[in-house]
């Protein structure tokens, strides 16, 4: 199933852990709308925008798989409202920062990022399709978050 021109529900259900652990990934009509939100708002534009193919990393987990790869049940993840993704030559920064100013989301973060190495990390996006989004930015290093995006 298409969610938006470039991206697939397969994409965005596939993992590893699930098929490893044999935990249902299969998400419900309501997770797949929030999907499709997400492709639009933040994925296909991203593609659009960069003109990069790309597969993000993750998309929706369940809540058995949340809690499987050590996440949190109520992660924006198991609500189908959230992605993980990087662009090949691309700086995570640089696209982090373009997401920041070019489109609406709820929480945008900068994973594992070390200056110096653009391809360093991942970016971590939501959108919620009901509005409310915070255009909350942060960064994360692996062990606290920090407001804002920092290089």
């Amino acid at each position: 199933m298409k969610l938006s021109p470039n991206f697939s529900l397969n994409e965005l259900t596939k993992s590893q852990t699930a098929i490893r652990n044999h935990i249902d990934n299969t998400p419900t009509d309501a997770h797949i709308d929030a999907l499709q939100a997400l492709c639009k708002a933040i994925l296909q534009p991203v593609r659009d925008h960069f003109g990069i193919p790309f597969t993000p990393s993750s998309g929706y987990r369940s809540a058995e798989l949340c809690e499987a790869i050590g996440s949190n049940k109520r992660s924006q993840h198991a609500k189908g409202q959230a992605a993980d993704f990087e662009l090949a030559g691309i700086d995570n920064y640089d696209l982090a920062c373009w997401i920041r100013d070019n489109l609406t989301f709820d929480q945008l973060i900068l994973e594992y990022y070390k200056s110096g190495d653009p391809s360093s990390g991942w970016v971590h996006c939501s959108f919620k399709d009901k509005g409310n989004n915070r255009y909350e930015c942060l960064t994360f290093n692996g062990k606290e978050y920090k407001k804002g995006l920092i290089r």
